[in-house]
């Protein structure tokens, strides 16, 4: 069941981030964000107040502070996905989110077989192929940052969903979609405080209905996909399952290429290939 939860999981992130990236093209991140944060907030609410069990104060915490966390992560992948070049930021984001939540799971005591091991290794190779977009000469280009920032904006933001997936498993000890709910507040409160600080407005000016669409889109999407993470988290080892739900990257990478026509350069076609065999050899 944790293979079928977290890839549910990394299906609809990588959905929502497709989605976000759309709404991006046409408005400033932090637009972006605030209406994607405001429809999440508004679907897991009520969710939440349906679902059984009360609101305890621990899961609230934790949700809380993994939104925080989060919403944080979000701004900064952004904005390095604007800086560029993408083919660094998003693989090594991809890969470093990984690298506390499975550190944890080991310290915890999970010891996976050997097979379930591979399986994982290859997984994990495959984040960073299948992400990889975009050509890395461009950060010489005048006007574009260097590597070493692009370096920066991917580790941080990769530690910071790191966090997110360790806090909000935290979260999901305590009541049932509660911690969603205070997650989505957290990642809002982030966005208005960014905002604040930079002096944005957040009203989207002129907006059309299909950036509207997108944006909200991805908001709820990011929503059924943190309960299908917790749910992933619950029911098998949380180490696999922070690795399945990372191969979100993928999963944008398929999307771009049906939706969009981009075409997949081979190291993807090759990093969805291992993420396959990976997933086969997780799920025997």
């Amino acid at each position: 069941m944790v293979v079928l939860l977290g890839l549910a999981a990394a299906v609809l992130y990588g959905t929502g981030d497709f989605l976000g990236g759309l709404a991006a093209r046409r408005a400033q991140v932090l637009v972006v964000l605030m209406l994607a944060e405001t429809a999440s907030v508004i679907v897991a609410l009520p969710a939440a107040a349906t679902s059984p069990g009360p609101a305890r104060l621990a899961g609230l915490a934790w949700g809380i502070g993994a939104g925080l966390v989060g919403g944080l992560g979000l701004i900064i992948f952004y904005i390095g996905l604007a800086a560029g070049p993408m083919s660094v930021v998003a693989p090594l984001s991809g890969l470093v989110s990984t690298v506390l939540p499975v550190a944890v799971a080991l310290a915890e005591g999970e010891r996976p077989g050997a097979v379930v091991y591979a399986g994982a290794l290859l997984c994990l190779v495959a984040i960073v192929l299948a992400s990889s977009a975009g050509d890395v000469s461009a950060a010489s280009r005048p006007g574009r940052p260097g590597p070493g920032r692009a370096i920066a904006y991917g580790m941080a933001s990769g530690a910071s969903f790191g966090l997110f997936f360790l806090l909000i498993r935290n979260a999901g000890q305590s009541g049932e979609l509660w911690p969603v709910a205070a997650g989505r507040i957290g990642e809002l409160a982030v966005v208005l405080i960014a905002a604040g600080v930079l002096r944005r407005g957040l009203l989207p000016r002129g907006a059309g209905g299909r950036l509207l669409l997108a944006a909200a889109g991805a908001g709820v999407i990011d929503v059924v996909a943190n309960i299908c993470y917790l749910a992933a988290t619950r029911t098998g080892m949380f180490g696999l399952a922070v690795v399945l739900a990372s191969l979100y990257p993928g999963v944008t990478v398929l999307l771009a290429r049906v939706v969009l026509g981009e075409r997949l350069r081979w190291l993807q076609r090759a990093g969805l290939g291992l993420a396959a065999i990976g997933i086969l050899l997780v799920a025997a």
